[in-house]
């Protein structure tokens, strides 16, 4: 491990539904027998303004030099953001980890981006970053994604299977101790689009979507998209979303019944997932336990079809801090591991040649590093911390 005794991370999650930014300040430690614990004290989110939304939706569409601008105005903001949290909470903070705005995701071709420039996060923070955590493992000849498993397995293993409904939904859990993980299907991302079009950001408790009525045509053509009959590592950006998916729900003309297929969808491509799962996991202890985090978690009709289609685990919503801000504290956990030189993403999951440590760093301030080191034998001895994650972290 390296020579501190613990670290105080900063992480920084901007999902593809553009719902915002979420932030956490974290502390990760190893205990006595050498397992990685976590306290999560302070979260911050933010809405992303009207113009910050246009940018990012038609990012896509953008010139090269538009774009790298882009890249720049958006590691600027998500800086300003860090250092205005960081100061707001007077943290004492070794690196800032960012997972930046996924833009282009498409590794057939080995192509992922996610912009929001380091250097910048880090001039405009006053602190180093680490960020591009996908490029590594897709440049290994793997998905990039989900990149969040490896943070399930050391922080929430007390869960059988622990699923993130963002704009896209993804799942993680353990089969013979190895860790398989893959995105699940479209979650949030449909969900918002229809809704924006008649000028709202969501579905409150998905109360429209309850009023809907489910296409039975439309959903059965959903399921059979070629990307639900391929196993093994995948993932889905917004491409295959906006290409694939929208124009089949685009067939019904009433929106309660689109964002009522959709979520029909959703709750049975999870239980087909838990299905498989199960077969392979052979659990014969007690019901397993499905943990749900991210935006999806508050659509409490998605959450009841989920709910009623899987009736072999037992469905565990945690603390609102878990929920919204479990992706942030994992990517902060993806620079602790990869400060300490421990790999942070694995091939179980995408598919890669091996299993790699990814993250850019953005080491430019050299004294702050320096300071930082001196204080290590002022920190508290982490071996004698209690569990926070199991107070704390899981519990709000």
């Amino acid at each position: 491990m390296s020579s501190k005794n613990k670290f105080r991370m900063i992480g920084i999650m901007s999902g593809t539904s553009l719902d915002g930014v979420d932030l956490c300040y974290a502390e990760f430690w190893k205990d006595r027998q050498k397992q990685w614990r976590y306290y999560m004290p302070y979260t911050s989110s933010h809405d992303w303004n009207e113009e910050w939304k246009q940018r990012l939706n038609t990012a896509e569409h953008l010139s090269a030099f538009e774009y790298i601008k882009l890249d720049r105005d958006l590691g600027k903001k998500l800086g300003q953001l860090a250092k205005c949290f960081i100061d707001e909470h007077q943290l004492k903070v070794d690196y800032v980890c960012s997972h930046g705005h996924t833009i282009f995701h498409q590794t057939e071709i080995g192509i992922t981006s996610q912009i929001g420039g380091g250097p910048e996060i880090a001039a405009a923070s006053q602190h180093n970053v680490i960020n591009d955590f996908r490029v590594a493992d897709v440049a290994l000849g793997g998905q990039g994604a989900p990149l969040v498993p490896i943070g399930d397995r050391l922080l929430f293993n007390e869960y059988h299977y622990r699923l993130n409904l963002g704009g896209i939904g993804n799942i993680s859990y353990e089969v013979d101790n190895e860790t398989i993980a893959f995105d699940t299907c479209p979650a949030n991302m449909p969900l918002n689009v229809y809704m924006r079009s008649i000028g709202k950001e969501y579905d409150d408790k998905g109360g429209m979507a309850r009023r809907g009525n489910v296409q039975k045509n439309i959903f059965d053509a959903l399921n059979k998209l070629d990307f639900y009959s391929s196993f093994g590592a995948k993932s889905l950006g917004k491409e295959w979303v906006e290409e694939h998916y929208l124009p089949i729900l685009n067939q019904i003309d009433r929106l309660e019944d689109r964002l009522a297929t959709s979520i029909e969808h959703t709750a049975y491509q999870v239980n087909q997932v838990i299905q498989n799962a199960n077969n392979l996991s052979k659990i014969h202890f007690g019901k397993p336990k499905l943990l749900i985090t991210g935006g999806g978690a508050y659509n409490d009709y998605l959450i009841d079809r989920i709910r009623s289609y899987c009736t072999t685990v037992e469905v565990v919503l945690p603390s609102e801090k878990i929920i919204t801000h479990k992706e942030a504290l994992l990517f902060a956990f993806l620079g602790c591991l990869r400060l300490n030189r421990e790999n942070n993403c694995l091939k179980s999951v995408t598919a890669a040649s091996q299993d790699n440590c990814g993250g850019v760093i953005h080491h430019i301030f050299v004294n702050q590093e320096q300071d930082l080191n001196k204080e290590k034998d002022q920190l508290i001895d982490t071996q004698e911390m209690p569990s926070f994650n199991k107070i704390i972290g899981c519990g709000g």
